[in-house]
């Protein structure tokens, strides 16, 4: 990976030199001189809003100054293949230094287009079944990062517990992405196993998602969402039709109940965004390859239970307080 000069000097030092005043012989700062980074979503939602800020949180916490050491070229695919493909040439073109991929499909964009520019992931759940590094250990490739494996089958519990008398769940997603197919697996795979049938209603279409959801009105007694990048960007039109049909909706993250979902046990995006960020200074102060840095993943320890106790209501979801004392309670943003 290359590196200009006067980064090596300026760019990347750490608080205390920041704090003591250690930067004589480094000179004005300009954009030439700074780090350039892209970060790219493939759809603007409060998950992956949460973890491009956690991304440039870390950063900052690590000295890398905002527009004086560190310059952020901030990219939005708006759900469209054709967008992401035409950023990537754009990082290309613009020299970045590193690319901040929010989602599984966008880092599969940026990873065809270049094999030269370190390139952290964040918000996918499984890179290796991605086709994004050869393994999960050992990447081997220009791509590492974090995974937002949600805790499926805490989740698939918390459906059993809110919905005791449960014999049927919709799961709906995008069907092109990857790692909604094996999260809709997993939870199809621990609900069979407790005697509950699943039926997934899938769309790649962002204008049949209501459509996919409709059609299990009257098949299911309960909704399971998976860390779906379309779906996240569109609960409300989701909730929209179950809270018509009083179907509680169980999220594969925290920022979904947020929008209007049920409940979940979730992780913190905006912690795994950092943690992404943390990688992301290792690999500029080439302390590390992408090549060979593990997936890292979220601390189990730091599960939440969150509720929408709102929308409970609204469908008439009746929760049990000790579920309640335990839970952080949201209300719909």
């Amino acid at each position: 990976m290359k590196f200009k000069t006067l980064k090596k000097c300026c760019a990347v030092v750490t608080l205390a030199a920041l704090a003591a005043g250690l930067t004589a012989g480094c000179g004005s700062q300009n954009e030439a001189d700074a780090y350039k980074i892209g970060i790219v979503k493939l759809v603007t939602h409060t998950a992956a809003d949460s973890a491009s800020e956690g991304f440039k949180q870390a950063l900052a916490d690590n000295g890398l100054v905002e527009g004086e050491t560190v310059f952020f070229v901030e990219q939005n695919g708006q759900n469209e293949q054709s967008n992401l493909q035409s950023i990537a040439q754009g990082f290309i073109s613009e020299d970045v230094d590193l690319i901040c991929a929010v989602s599984t499909s966008t880092a599969q964009v940026m990873a065809a287009a270049t094999s030269d520019i370190p390139i952290v992931g964040t918000a996918i759940t499984n890179y290796e079944e991605a086709k994004l590094v050869e393994s999960n250990e050992v990447p081997g490739y220009n791509v590492t990062g974090t995974s937002d494996q949600n805790p499926i089958e805490k989740q698939g519990e918390l459906i059993l517990q809110l919905v005791p008398d449960v014999k049927t769940v919709g799961v709906v997603y995008n069907s092109s992405e990857v790692n909604s197919q094996l999260q809709a697996a997993h939870m199809h795979a621990y609900l069979q196993a407790q005697g509950v049938t699943v039926v997934a209603s899938t769309f790649s279409d962002i204008n049949n998602m209501q459509q996919a959801t409709q059609a299990l009105v009257g098949q299911v007694e309960a909704i399971y969402l998976p860390t779906d990048n379309t779906v996240a960007s569109s609960i409300p039109q989701v909730v929209t039709i179950t809270e018509e049909a009083k179907l509680p909706v169980i999220c594969g993250a925290a920022t979904m109940v947020e929008a209007g979902g049920t409940a979940t046990y979730g992780i913190d995006y905006h912690k795994l965004g950092y943690q992404t960020g943390e990688m992301a200074v290792k690999i500029l102060n080439g302390e590390a390859e992408p090549a060979t840095m593990p997936i890292e993943y979220a601390n189990e320890d730091e599960l939440t239970l969150v509720i929408n106790k709102e929308e409970a209501d609204r469908i008439g979801l009746a929760i049990p307080q000790e579920m309640l004392d335990s839970a952080v309670i949201v209300e719909t943003k």
